[in-house]
């Protein structure tokens, strides 16, 4: 059935996947994609989409746990011009209004609008003009078991950055879900334990759990867990979750006892993650022979600038280490171990090799991947791995210049050797045709806002020997 679907007007690029990720969550889809059509007239990029969703209990869920979505609806009519309207609501199936007709109901009236303000009294007298509507039930404001909604969208365009439209449109219909306007707020990031400046803000943290399909049984992990923003996040919709980071600093000690990565899910009363590691990336910590395990592996992983990547390396502990690397037993306590930098080319290519790996099938892969936008020279390619199918890019833009991108990667084969020989060339030839700028730098620190992006990487202080710091 075609529902109308009414989205938040932000992050315009990750509405559609995040829905079409949810819908498959809870409706099982595979590979038949999602309908979508628009109003007449409308633009793409408007609030307003029209979604075709196998039942209203798929549709409910998919609203109460989007993000982005203000609400969903059984439309019973839309027009042009009020006239329009009511004609359009008089021709709806008598036999799907009747129900929510009746007597014994209760209901009230909503009024929205996109594109222009309206007054308290224009709202009312618009809601009036519905006097036509045979409702027997009795009005509540407070608890009605229906709640119906009026929505005008005018000719907008110069408020929103939308092309104009060419006539506005008038919508009615009856709420079947809409967001949890309260879990934003909740989980909001100054209010955070344990947090640092380039902590994965909260609603992209629950714009990625929901396109991994994050829910109770299944284990999410993040390799570059930092403050654990991303794992709250899966942690909230009842994942068991995992996670690790380079830096011993951030899963061992943090702030101290009660400001720690598990102050964070403490705070929230959500379920502790069953374990945090200290591992690199490059070198992964995991027994010869397991794999498979990871329902999925969310991650925004260090992009090169600010807090850049880092992997085991550099400098030996002390002169005259050669080989192996070892600690003398009365220097262990507080060690942190030398490390080296990680360009993002081979930081994503061990990320893709994991996720490959230890990825269930079907599992999926979601994280960042920084951008040049508008540039003819560069050609807009993603890493590929024969193991994955790339189901949705959302784009954020950050800059004129500059932008991130979502990528949500579904696990279709197996990991075996010639595979990984096979991801083995696709990542050279990546590297070598399409990632040169990346390697010369040209991705400026300043794209990205070190308060509300980026990944969460605790570091050194250059100028103290430990003082707990952020970049």
């Amino acid at each position: 059935m075609w529902y109308l679907c009414v989205f938040f007007h932000r992050l315009l690029d990750y509405r559609r996947p995040e829905v079409e990720a949810l819908a498959d969550l809870f409706a099982a889809f595979e590979d038949c994609p999602l309908e979508w059509k628009l109003p007449q007239n409308y633009h793409f990029d408007s609030p307003f989409h029209f979604v075709n969703l196998p039942s209203e209990d798929v549709a409910r869920n998919v609203a109460h746990r989007s993000i982005l979505i203000k609400g969903i609806y059984e439309l019973w009519g839309e027009g042009s011009s009020f006239e329009e309207l009511e004609e359009a609501i008089k021709t709806y199936p008598v036999d799907r209004k009747l129900p929510y007709l009746v007597s014994e109901s209760t209901f009230k009236i909503n009024f929205d609008s996109f594109g222009k303000g309206f007054s308290s009294e224009e709202k009312n007298d618009r809601i009036h003009r519905l006097s036509f509507i045979p409702f027997e039930g009795r009005v509540s404001l407070r608890d009605p078991e229906n709640i119906f909604w009026l929505m005008e969208a005018d000719d907008y365009g110069s408020n929103n950055g939308l092309p104009p439209i060419t006539e506005k449109r008038i919508f009615f219909g009856r709420e079947i879900g809409c967001a949890d306007r309260k879990l934003l707020p909740t989980y909001q990031l100054k209010s955070r334990t344990y947090l640092g400046p380039t902590a994965m803000d909260a609603e992209m943290a629950f714009l990625m759990a929901n396109q991994a399909q994050a829910k109770s049984g299944k284990l999410v992990y993040d390799p570059f867990v930092g403050t654990g923003s991303i794992l709250v996040a899966a942690a909230h919709y009842g994942a068991m979750t995992m996670g690790a980071d380079i830096d011993i600093r951030v899963v061992r000690d943090g702030h101290g006892p009660d400001c720690n990565v598990w102050s964070n899910f403490k705070q929230y009363g959500l379920p502790m993650p069953i374990s945090l590691l200290r591992a690199d990336n490059n070198l992964p910590p995991w027994r010869a022979g397991l794999k498979e395990i990871f329902d999925a592996i969310i991650c925004d992983p260090p992009y090169g600038v600010r807090a850049g990547g880092r992997k085991s390396g550099g400098r030996k502990l002390l002169k005259g280490v050669v080989d192996p690397y070892t600690v003398p037993d009365n220097l262990r306590t507080g060690h942190i171990p030398s490390t080296a930098s990680y360009s993002l080319v081979e930081c994503v290519h061990d990320l893709l090799d994991l996720a490959a790996r230890m990825l269930v099938m079907d599992g999926r892969l979601v994280y960042f991947y920084p951008k040049v936008r508008d540039d003819d020279s560069i050609i807009s390619k993603f890493p590929e791995h024969p193991c994955f199918k790339l189901v949705a890019v959302s784009e954020q833009i950050l800059s004129s210049r500059y932008s991130r991108v979502l990528l949500t990667m579904i696990k279709i084969r197996p990991y075996t050797e010639d595979i990984a020989e096979e991801a083995r060339i696709k990542h050279l030839e990546f590297k070598i045709n399409h990632l040169k700028w990346l390697e010369d730098g040209n991705l400026h620190s300043a794209v990205f806002n070190p308060v509300n992006q980026g990944d969460d990487t605790y570091v050194k202080d250059p100028k103290k020997k430990y003082r707990g710091k952020y970049v």
